[in-house]
């Protein structure tokens, strides 16, 4: 129990990363559209409540905070996510370069980690080095863009959100088993 307690932001990613990985499987292009709608709509909340929030202020305060432009900012923003989701889709090629960077990071980082463990002499390193090379494979494969068609990426990239989530979760609980509780990250 005190595991879940000391790592529940990491497990709630984890399982957060295994659900949209399930959702991209399922309908990449229907659950990309929503999300960026649902997002759309909560740029315009968040837009009107700057905006209620900039008339409400005293003049001085409202010309030093920019919520008007914030508001406004947000409003056109989301506006354009709800009304044009599928652009989102047509510039999917971009966004996966994004998130490949993205991976490519996270593999840096799970780098260190296994590094770390190593270095510490807890054991254990060599999942989270295998989940290290499985990031970077991925996002060598995500870059470089074999496929010729965005929902087959999409698929790839639900399966890589999944396959690194259940790696990362394996990989706390076996530190934490060890006895490596400050080498988890």
């Amino acid at each position: 129990m005190q595991f879940i307690k000391r790592h529940a932001n990491s497990i709630l990613l984890c399982l957060f990363e295994i659900l949209v990985g399930i959702l991209l499987l399922i309908n990449p292009a229907k659950f990309t559209v929503s999300i960026v709608t649902a997002f759309g709509v909560v740029l315009i909340v968040v837009g009107l409540i700057s905006l209620v929030e900039y008339f409400r202020m005293g003049p001085v305060e409202a010309a030093s905070s920019q919520s008007m432009f914030k508001g406004l900012l947000a409003l056109v923003a989301g506006f354009f996510c709800a009304a044009r989701a599928e652009w989102f889709i047509a510039v999917f090629p971009v966004l996966a370069i994004l998130y490949g960077l993205a991976v490519l990071v996270a593999g840096l980082v799970k780098i260190q980690w296994a590094t770390d463990l190593i270095r510490l002499k807890l054991g254990r390193w060599v999942l989270p080095a295998v989940s290290a090379v499985i990031s970077l494979i991925c996002s060598i494969v995500i870059l470089s863009n074999p496929f010729g068609a965005a929902m087959a990426l999409w698929i790839f990239t639900g399966v890589s959100l999944i396959v690194e989530a259940v790696l990362d979760i394996i990989s706390l609980v076996m530190v934490f088993a060890q006895g490596g509780e400050g080498a988890a990250r």
